[in-house]
């Protein structure tokens, strides 16, 4: 068995006036290739999975928490600044605007360095401070760790999202936060490039 996994790709924050909140993954790269998977928490808080395949649906339910999982057709494509997602009951259509001054800060790191395990468990005690309830560094599910590497940051500027055919309501900020893990998206509704690297049995940083 790997223990160690690397996800890299991009990662959308979406919050709707209704309460529903996604966070959208968009993996180029990952040990199951490439895919795109979608976490949604309902205004009850209820808490869906939506991924393209049983193997990786087990692997992101043991590594985060849900209520239910789904596996079906999730397509997602970010292009010209345009987001469409297409994933069961779900969809949306965001337009990506500016990027943040967050993410011209993060851009100004080398990218091995912003992404490395051991840099995101050093700065993370400064991330929640920079943006509220993230986190670069945590314990997930199945005795995992988890690092978040983020290095660039553009807003989500404006979204049309529907649930089961119905208007989920118009763009607003992801609040309360999302509980699939030990970290959140941030509040204001974004787009971030990311890694993720999911260790299993040990910690890289402690190597």
């Amino acid at each position: 068995m790997r223990n160690r996994w690397i996800f890299d790709g991009h990662i959308a924050g979406i919050g709707t006036s209704s309460g529903l909140r996604a966070v959208v993954g968009m993996w180029q790269h990952s040990p199951f290739g490439a895919f795109a998977d979608v976490m949604v928490q309902q205004p009850t808080g209820h808490r869906l999975l939506l991924a393209p395949t049983e193997a990786i649906a087990e692997f992101i339910f043991a590594t985060y928490r849900f209520d239910d999982v789904q596996v079906a057709d999730v397509r997602a494509v970010l292009a010209d600044r345009i987001l469409s997602v297409d994933a069961g009951p779900l969809a949306i259509r965001a337009v990506t605007g500016r990027r943040t001054l967050l993410g011209t800060a993060l851009g100004m790191l080398p990218h091995r360095l912003a992404v490395h395990p051991r840099w995101l468990a050093t700065v993370n005690p400064l991330a929640s401070l920079v943006a509220a309830g993230a986190q670069t560094f945590g314990t997930a599910g199945s005795g995992r760790l988890e690092y978040y590497g983020v290095s660039d940051l553009h807003h989500v500027r404006s979204a049309v999202v529907s649930w089961d055919g119905a208007d989920a309501g118009a763009l607003a900020p992801v609040v309360p936060p999302v509980t699939f893990g030990f970290s959140s998206v941030p509040p204001r509704p974004s787009l971030a490039r990311v890694r993720t690297t999911v260790v299993e049995g040990h910690d890289p940083v402690r190597r």
